[in-house]
């Protein structure tokens, strides 16, 4: 798979963070070549740690410091099913070992080999085109459409849905991103809804529990949405698409985004699933990558089949509860969205 210079800038100042994911729900860059038709989507949610859209004060003030790298700190895969009728979630740990493939940096320019690196690393070398590719050629799965949400973004379009409340039944501490919360139900306004999304040093899950919050925190921001009725009011649905995506160049139009939150606004959490994607273990030292995670492949194989055919990832009937914190080295259970709810 030779991928070719993507025609979006390389860095769209595109940190991010979960309501990314609300935005994916809300539609998506279409990626060149692939027509949009009535069927099921899948997306790629991508995060990146680009810091530089924010104010020194915000910085200071939410913890959002530090020296930026230029690849996705968050990754997941979201599955549209054909009917609008189901909505699956896959969580990528950032540092999951990959196999970049063959791509090329510009017009005239060599090809780069395959190699192995962080997933996270792919957006680094090669931005959106070549992040899409390695989750392609990794998961078997076609991205139809990709979405980027940078920091002022997600706050500001938490600020515009009047916060998101969410729930905790322990304490949440990380001395890194500044986030302390005590148990029960929180109001979080954008600043602190990132600090919330961003922890990974709450306790020994790391990325795990980061992603598992993540995902608990777009449940609650879609019921937010809906009831607010943000979604169904045309208008607002429209200026909060425009908070979503900024000025910057996106690719897909405004009406596309309204389009596809008419069609989802009344899916309730229980027709949305969450996971994360099976972990057999640590890449092994030889492979020059630093500290990694390996996909336990047969399970993974699994999963991604179920995103190919359309398939529900959880039983029908069945419930699950999902474990928190995850465990690294756990079987990843698939739970439904209303597992991960404020009650």
């Amino acid at each position: 798979m030779t991928v070719k210079t993507n025609p979006w800038p390389r860095r769209l100042a595109i940190p991010g963070v979960v309501l990314a994911c609300a935005g994916a729900l809300l539609g998506a860059s279409a990626l060149p070549g692939r027509e949009h038709v009535p069927r099921a989507m899948n997306i790629l949610l991508m995060g990146t740690d680009e810091r530089d859209v924010i104010s020194d004060a915000e910085k200071q003030q939410f913890h959002a410091g530090g020296q930026p790298c230029g690849c996705t700190d968050v990754l997941m895969l979201i599955h549209l099913s054909a009917h609008r009728d189901r909505v699956s979630v896959i969580g990528m740990p950032r540092d999951s070992a990959a196999q970049i493939p063959p791509y090329r940096q510009g017009a005239g320019a060599g090809e780069s080999p395959p190699h192995p690196a962080k997933l996270n690393a792919a957006f680094q070398e090669g931005g959106p085109e070549l992040a899409v590719a390695t989750v392609e050629s990794m998961t078997g799965v076609n991205v139809d459409r990709f979405v980027q949400v940078d920091f002022r973004r997600f706050m500001d379009t938490v600020n515009e849905a009047g916060g998101v409340e969410v729930c905790t039944p322990r304490r949440l501490r990380d001395s890194a991103t500044g986030l302390d919360l005590t148990p029960g139900k929180h109001r979080l306004d954008g600043g602190r809804s990132l600090q919330y999304v961003r922890s990974r040093h709450v306790d020994s899950s790391a990325d795990l529990g980061r992603i598992q919050r993540q995902q608990r925190f777009l449940v609650q921001a879609w019921r937010e949405l809906q009831g607010r009725g943000l979604l169904g009011d045309p208008g607002r649905a429209l200026h909060l698409a425009r908070t979503l995506l900024g000025s910057g160049p996106q690719g897909f139009s405004l009406n596309e985004l309204v389009q596809e939150a008419s069609a989802l606004r009344g899916l309730p959490p229980s027709a949305t699933e969450f996971t994360t994607v099976p972990i057999s273990g640590f890449a092994p030292a030889s492979l020059g990558i630093g500290a990694a995670l390996t996909w336990d492949e047969q399970k993974a194989d699994a999963l991604f089949a179920k995103v190919r055919k359309d398939q529900p990832l959880v039983a029908p009937n069945a419930n699950p509860r999902p474990a928190d914190p995850p465990t690294v080295l756990g079987s990843t259970v698939p739970v439904r969205g209303s597992a991960y709810a404020c009650t």
